[in-house]
């Protein structure tokens, strides 16, 4: 063991003294504290090469902003080569014709302006000296065209979560979808009715496939069902991860479950039938009493820079544990445990209502930010801010002059030490910038660009009132105060890239009475530019995800009605081309993890702003 110094020791006397210290001191502590964090070794998976999702192109159409013409978008891919270029195809009547007159290499859209009242639209990619290659075919019927795409569910509850992945290898996202909306939070009474939730998966053309009841043994609450699909085992399929439970579960006076055998098991994800099961991380007195054991969340991670691994974690207020687990072929193998010591400060209590992974340090290897704290690739802690529990936490790129990414963080504890809204280095923990003054309780938190005259993505966060304050706070990208009032500080939750430039833009009622990212409640919302122009009405149902799913760059908006899932596509001409978002390993590990935890809007790990 490493020999400690007499001063050391003192500082080591006084952990608790740890919240107020420089990150690099705390990171510093933990490696005398756990020596054999260089001796973990490193993760090795199946994979051969990385795992990557084989996309098509994507296209959709959509009425155009004139209500007469036909609006098509596509993706552009990252294997495209820059002088890539497309032809739009369209047959009617038994006709086959090339309706663009050069190809287009500035854009992945094109507007037909001459639509037959029944067609069929494909795209060719064209490349000097090689053979073209045709995309996947999209019938329209002029009268039944919609500005979305509707999915039918096979009963009338109304989805609460959905995730989007490839269920049956053909290129395009389909939908696992968890309902009712309905949540127990573990602060809240048990749930007496006999509600379950139950996860079901669509195909893309709205073909319902299964549905799987989680039973009784995992209460109807967001904290006790986490669920994330991705292709774990690369047989080019995605499964269904989730937490599962058997008929030994226990429940007391209050209808809470208290105890029974729970696990991390594996659906199939065409079929919905178990191919796997492990236990999932132990519930005990460590965490603290039965409400913050009740803390489950899930994840993935390439861990190896290749294979996807699957995250089992509980606990979030004090003791957190994270397992991770390989899918070899149909069998499970847990490759690490981290078990954050409920009497070390520095990592006590540290967790956020959400995680997110991606490569911070360079090596080509995934790491986990769990909220205050940073997972390496081998299942140990890389470093901890010391801010304790964080609402929300931003794995971004703040600034185009920043070195590597950042992470924005608020905190719900009282701050008096000004760092309760900061920035910290995503690589080594190193505090960046901080607020410089005292927070009570900041309960929500966003990073987007929608102020050009600001360089960056701007930084805001509201308190709640649960803390004495209903402060809003209004940042730039370097941590310099904006000063305004609190009615000119957005909404922390759902902003999305919709029209064609690189601000982003957020949501508010049709009747101008909610502010940004509110929930809809049943009403209509409008897409706007933040105290600016309205770019889009009408979008009904509450938003149950914001990715780049489809289409060209900007983002797609799903929505949730009773019965029925939208898919809300932009009609705004582009301006420029970028490969899709969900190439990106960081943007895509954001889509991928809300369908669990509190909803945060995807970004890349490149500067994506004005």
């Amino acid at each position: 063991m490493k020999k400690i110094s007499a001063t050391l020791l003192l500082c080591l006397s006084c952990a608790c003294s740890l919240y107020a210290q420089d990150p690099r001191e705390r990171h510093y502590f933990y490696e005398i504290l756990n020596p054999s964090h260089e001796e973990k070794p490193l993760v090795q998976g199946f994979a051969q090469t990385r795992i990557e999702e084989k996309l098509d192109r994507g296209l959709t159409a959509v009425p155009a902003q004139d209500g007469k013409s036909v609006y098509l978008s596509w993706r552009l891919l990252a294997n495209d080569k820059t002088t890539t270029s497309f032809h739009v195809y369209r047959e009617s009547n038994g006709k086959v014709k090339r309706i663009t007159r050069k190809a287009l290499t500035a854009t992945c859209d094109y507007t037909d302006k001459t639509p037959s009242e029944q067609c069929v639209y494909w795209i060719e990619s064209v490349n000097k000296g090689e053979k073209k290659v045709a995309s996947e075919k999209v019938s329209v019927r002029l009268a039944d065209l919609k500005p979305y795409t509707s999915i039918k569910l096979h009963n009338q509850e109304k989805a609460g979560k959905i995730a989007l992945a490839d269920l049956n290898g053909d290129g395009r996202y389909d939908y696992i979808i968890r309902t009712p909306e309905t949540n127990v939070d573990p602060g809240m009474p048990g749930d007496t009715r006999g509600t379950t939730y139950k996860i079901s998966a669509y195909l893309h053309d709205g073909t319902y496939l299964w549905t799987y009841d989680m039973g009784p043994g995992i209460e109807p609450g967001i904290w006790y069902s986490p669920f994330i699909v991705y292709d774990f085992n690369g047989d080019g399929k995605a499964e269904v991860a989730i937490k599962t439970a058997d008929e030994s579960y226990v429940k007391n006076e209050k209808g809470r479950v208290c105890g029974g055998n729970e696990f991390l098991s594996v659906l199939d994800g065409m079929t919905g039938k178990e191919i796997a099961r492990a236990d999932w991380p132990e519930r005990n007195n460590r965490y603290g009493n039965l409400i913050r054991q009740n803390r489950n969340q899930m994840g993935m991670a390439f861990l190896d820079g290749k294979t996807p691994f699957i995250l089992a974690a509980r606990g979030t207020y004090k003791l957190m544990v994270v397992d991770a687990w390989m899918l070899k072929g149909n069998k499970l193998e847990r490759v690490w445990r981290w078990d954050g010591d409920e009497e070390n400060p520095i990592v006590r209590s540290m967790g956020a209502h959400s995680m997110v992974t991606a490569d911070v340090d360079g090596d080509n290897r995934d790491e986990i930010l769990l909220g205050s704290c940073m997972l390496d690739d081998n299942g140990t802690l890389l470093w901890s801010s010391g801010l304790g529990h964080s609402d929300k936490a931003y794995l971004c790129k703040l600034h185009p002059e920043m070195e590597g990414m950042q992470v924005f963080m608020v905190s719900e504890p009282k701050k008096e030490d000004g760092r309760g809204v900061s920035v910290v280095d995503a690589a080594t923990g190193k505090l960046i910038w901080s607020i410089g003054h005292t927070t009570y309780h900041v309960g929500d938190g966003m990073v987007a660009d929608f102020d050009p005259s600001h360089p960056g993505l701007e930084c805001f966060a509201s308190e709640d009132r649960k803390g004495g304050s209903t402060d809003k706070y209004l940042l730039t990208a370097k941590g310099e105060k904006i000063t305004t009032g609190n009615n000119r500080v957005p909404g922390c939750r759902n902003w999305v890239w919709w029209d064609a430039d690189l601000l982003r833009e957020t949501f508010k009622g049709d009747d101008n009475r909610w502010g940004a990212g509110s929930s809809s409640n049943g009403r209509k919302q409008l897409i706007w530019k933040w105290q600016g122009d309205v770019l889009t009405t009408g979008i009904e149902g509450d938003i149950l995800m914001i990715a780049d799913m489809e289409g060209d760059w900007r983002e797609e908006v799903i929505t949730a009605l009773p019965g029925e899932i939208r898919i809300y596509h932009t009609n705004i001409p582009a301006t420029d081309r970028r490969t899709t978002l969900m190439q990106n390993p960081l943007y895509r590990s954001y889509v991928a993890h809300r369908s669990m935890g509190y909803p945060q809007a995807p970004v890349p790990s490149y500067y994506l702003g004005e």
